[in-house]
């Protein structure tokens, strides 16, 4: 089982809550922590903050298995060398309606840029429902590819993020080249 890149304009896969296949798993040593990695032969279903503020390990049937996660590794450490802007894999969401819609929006967000909640709710075409974002903003299961950390308040504070706000405001430095992990 390999987790191939998908093409650019293909959208991530959305789970219709058919059967699974087994699902792998690894850990990846980054500059930002160690991140599990967790998919099946469809593609990847969950990046998670080993330092997160919910904790979460491996379901007991799930495989530990590091070979099909070897492309997105290779795109995450681009990505932590400032090299890579823009991730092209085979992603798998399950969700709400509005979760889904709020992560395919945030995957337009440009690399480098920020938008509040309130921007992203206009975007999806609800300017009301700014904290409803902020809610499925939280529910993202596969961060840093789908930039979640690319929303911020109204007032351009940093604010919720599942691997803390440390962890978000370097991303974020990362991103406008204020920091080099390497």
């Amino acid at each position: 089982m390999q987790l191939q890149p998908n093409r650019a304009e293909q959208p991530a896969k959305e789970d219709k809550s058919l059967p699974m296949n087994p699902m792998s798993y690894t850990v990846m040593k980054s500059p930002i922590g160690p991140l599990m990695l967790a998919g099946d032969k469809a593609g990847l279903r969950l990046v998670h903050f080993s330092t997160g503020r919910r904790p979460q390990s491996p379901q007991a049937d799930w495989i530990e298995d590091k070979s099909p996660f070897q492309e997105v590794v290779r795109q995450l450490e681009a990505y932590f060398e400032g090299k890579l802007e823009d991730f092209d894999l085979p992603l798998v969401l399950a969700g709400t309606e509005f979760q889904l819609l709020v992560w395919r929006h945030l995957q337009k967000i440009p690399y480098g840029e920020t938008v509040s909640y309130g921007q992203l709710a206009k975007r999806i075409g609800s300017p009301d429902a700014a904290r409803a974002v902020g809610l499925a903003n939280g529910s993202n299961p596969i961060p840093i590819i789908i930039p979640c950390h690319r929303v911020i308040g109204s007032n351009g504070d940093l604010t919720g993020f599942g691997g803390g706000l440390p962890l978000k405001k370097k991303l974020l430095a990362l991103e406008s080249r204020q920091l080099s992990f390497l």
